[in-house]
C-alpha cells in the first residue's frame, strides 16, 4: 500500500514539473505590454526565402518595406565631370540672397500712380461753393435761429439745391489794414484803439498786420493772439500819418535860389517847389492781403479788415483785379471809417471823385475816389463800412465788425460746370423785416490739368 502511494505521489510530482515548464515556455511567447518608455513593435510581415547570393537582413520591418534604400551605385570620384562643368557649378551655386524687407509706417510712402484703383477712376471737376450770409434786423442786430428751409439761393437766376448748411461760428485768418496816408491826428487816433482791436480776437483766432501810404508795409506775419500781436501793435503806435504841420521853408522843398545870411535874395532864377507825389494805394494793399490770406488754412474764415478814409489813388492794381481775387479766394472785406469816411451818409455814397486839383506854385493834387470801401465791402459780403469817429465809438465798431464776421450762416452748393467768367449769386431770406449780406457772385477756379 505505501509502494502504491509513493507511485501515486511520483506521477503526480512529474506531472506538476511538466505543467511548470509548459507555462514557463507560453509566457515567453507572450508580448510586453506597451509602455510610455517601450512602444510596441509592429508586428512582422512573412518573407519570401530569398535566392541565393543575396545578404538577407534581419530585422526588417514596416518602415523599412516603406521607404525603401535606393540601390547601391558605383562608386565615382568626388571630383565633378569633366564634361559638364558649367552644369555643375550651376547646381551648386547658392541662391541669390532676398532684399532686406523694411517696415515703414502706413501712409509714409507715396501712392503708386498706375494702382489698379487709379485704372477705374474717372477725373472730374466738382465747383464747390460756399456763400458766408450775414442776417439782420432793422436795428443792426444779428437774426439767429434760422434754418435750411429759410434760404433760397440763386446762381445766375437759378435756385440751387444746398448741400452745406451751418450756423456754427468760424475762426478767423484776420488782415488788418491800417492807413498811415491819413492826417496824423486821425492816425493818433486810431493808435489810442489798438488795445480795443486786439481784444475782439478770440485765442483761435490769427491776424497779420499791414500799413500803407505811397507803399505798402507787411508789418507782421499771421500770428495768434497773444504777446506777439500785442508787441506788433505797440510797433504801430510809433508811426506816424501824413505831414499837415507848418509849411516846409528850408531844404530841398523850400524856396529855391542864393541864400544870405538865411533868407533868400533876388534871383533871376525862378523858385521851383516840387512837393513828393502823394499816393494812397489801398488797393495795392487789399490786394497783397487777399493774397496772403489765400495761402491760409481753408476752414478758417478769411477776412481783410481795414482801418482808413478810403482814398485811393495811385495804384498799380486795378478795384476790377482786386476785388477778382477777393471773390477768387472767398475773402470778406470789412470796414471802420475814420475822418472823411466817418461823416454822415458816407456808406450811401456810390460815386464820389474830386478831380485833379492844379495849385499854381505847388503843382497838382488828386484826391482820388472816396467810395471804394463801400464798393469792396459790398461786393464781399462784409455789410456796411461802420462810419465813426469818436474813439469810444470806433472801439466798438472793432467789436461788431469782428462778431459779424464770426457768426455767420453758411451756405453750400455745387455749381454746374460751365464758363470760367463770373457768377452772380443772390440770397433770400423767408423772413419779414431783415437785412441779408452775402458776396455778390464769385469766379470759378480754373480747371485742373
Amino acid at each position: 500500500m505505501a509502494k502504491k502511494l509513493g507511485g501515486v505521489l511520483l506521477v503526480a510530482l512529474l506531472f506538476l514539473l511538466a505543467g511548470t515548464t509548459w507555462a514557463q515556455q507560453k509566457a515567453e511567447e507572450i508580448p510586453d505590454a506597451p509602455s510610455a518608455s517601450r512602444p510596441v513593435p509592429p508586428p512582422t510581415l512573412p518573407t519570401s526565402k530569398l535566392p541565393a547570393g543575396q545578404e538577407t537582413r534581419p530585422d526588417s520591418s514596416s518602415a523599412d518595406r516603406s521607404h525603401p534604400e535606393p540601390k547601391e551605385e558605383p562608386a565615382t570620384s568626388n571630383e565633378p565631370p569633366r564634361s559638364a562643368p558649367e552644369e555643375t557649378e550651376q547646381k551648386t551655386a547658392p541662391a541669390p540672397a532676398m532684399p532686406p524687407v523694411t517696415t515703414v509706417p502706413e501712409g509714409s510712402v507715396p501712392r503708386d500712380s498706375e494702382t489698379r484703383d487709379d485704372l477705374y477712376t474717372v477725373s472730374t471737376t466738382v465747383n464747390f461753393v460756399l456763400v458766408p450770409v450775414t442776417v439782420k434786423d432793422n436795428e443792426g442786430r444779428l437774426v439767429a435761429g434760422l434754418l435750411p428751409k429759410d434760404f433760397t439761393l440763386l446762381e445766375s437766376g437759378q435756385k440751387q439745391p444746398l448741400k452745406f448748411f451751418t450756423s456754427d461760428p468760424f475762426p478767423l485768418s484776420a488782415a488788418v489794414v491800417f492807413d498811415l496816408g491819413m492826417p496824423d491826428s486821425g492816425v493818433r487816433k486810431i493808435q489810442e484803439t489798438l488795445p480795443a482791436l486786439q481784444g475782439a480776437f478770440s485765442q483761435f483766432d490769427e491776424v497779420a498786420i499791414y500799413t500803407y501810404s505811397s507803399t505798402v508795409s507787411r508789418v507782421s506775419d499771421f500770428t495768434t493772439v497773444g504777446q506777439r500781436l500785442t508787441a506788433v501793435l505797440n510797433q504801430v503806435k510809433t508811426y506816424n500819418g501824413a505831414n499837415n504841420g507848418v509849411p516846409v521853408t528850408g531844404g530841398p522843398l523850400g524856396p529855391q535860389g542864393p541864400i544870405i545870411n538865411g533868407r533868400p535874395v533876388d534871383s533871376q532864377v525862378q523858385p521851383v517847389i516840387t512837393p513828393p507825389k502823394q499816393a494812397r494805394v489801398i488797393n495795392d494793399a487789399i490786394l497783397m492781403a487777399a493774397r496772403d490770406l489765400s495761402k491760409r488754412d481753408r476752414t478758417r474764415r478769411k477776412i481783410i479788415f481795414v482801418i482808413s478814409d478810403g482814398r485811393e489813388f495811385r495804384s498799380d492794381a486795378s478795384y476790377a483785379d482786386t476785388l477778382k481775387v477777393l471773390l477768387t479766394q472767398d475773402v470778406i472785406l470789412y470796414a471802420v471809417g475814420v475822418e472823411g469816411a466817418a461823416m454822415p451818409g458816407y456808406g450811401k455814397l456810390q460815386k464820389i471823385h474830386i478831380p485833379k486839383l492844379d495849385v499854381p506854385g505847388l503843382g497838382s493834387f488828386n484826391f482820388g475816389y472816396g467810395n471804394i470801401l463801400p464798393k469792396y465791402v459790398s461786393a464781399t459780403g462784409g455789410g456796411t463800412v461802420y462810419a465813426e469817429n469818436a474813439k469810444a465809438d470806433i472801439e466798438r465798431a472793432y467789436a461788431r465788425a469782428i462778431g459779424d464776421a464770426r457768426n455767420q450762416y453758411t451756405l453750400g452748393y455745387t455749381s454746374k460746370p460751365g464758363a470760367r467768367g463770373y457768377r452772380q449769386i443772390e440770397v433770400r431770406v423767408r423772413r419779414p423785416d431783415v437785412k441779408v449780406y452775402a458776396k455778390d457772385g464769385y469766379y470759378p477756379l480754373p480747371v485742373a490739368k
